[in-house]
């Protein structure tokens, strides 16, 4: 990975951090404060919680990701402590399928009149379980490429004991 992709990426893990704890803290000041112009409903408050918990789910797997472009800058990607990093970004896009469904459950009840909304809704759910599928199909190759470089080691250290 070259230094302007490294240097891009880590520059838009930043601005998105950034962001997304911006948002956040105001999400809770919004809530704790109670000055709130809506009544505080059950369900928005809810909402706003669950919402609190899947910034903080994205943050986690930016967090994990900026570690392993320092792993793939420093050439290390290819060592069992990746592994630790992707089982957590997969943790972490699990529990925002989780709680996609429990906003999906909150808002079913207003879409009586037009289920649809509520079953593309539980669509958008099933692909974000794809996409930790995806993730844990890329931890495999991972896995697949550790021990072939762990292989292609001994190897090497076989072939300088010939020498």
């Amino acid at each position: 990975m070259g230094k302007l992709a490294v240097r891009a990426l880590r520059t838009v893990l930043v601005v998105v951090l950034t962001g997304t704890v911006c948002v956040q803290a105001l999400m809770v000041w919004v809530l704790v404060s109670g000055s709130d112009p809506e009544d505080g409903s059950l369900p928005l408050t809810s909402l706003r919680v669950i919402t609190i918990l899947g910034i903080g789910a994205a943050q986690v797997a930016l967090v994990c990701v900026w570690r392993l472009v320092t792993m793939v800058r420093r050439g290390t990607v290819f060592s069992h402590a990746a592994f630790r990093y992707v089982d957590v970004i997969i943790g972490a896009i699990v529990a925002a399928a989780l709680l996609w469904f429990a906003v999906t459950a909150l808002n079913a009840p207003g879409q009586r009149d037009d289920p649809g909304v509520t079953l593309i809704m539980g669509g958008i759910g099933v692909a974000i379980l794809g996409v930790a599928l995806i993730v844990l199909v890329l931890r495999m190759l991972l896995a697949q490429a550790v021990a072939r470089d762990a292989e292609a080691a001994q190897m090497q250290a076989e072939l300088d004991e010939v020498i």
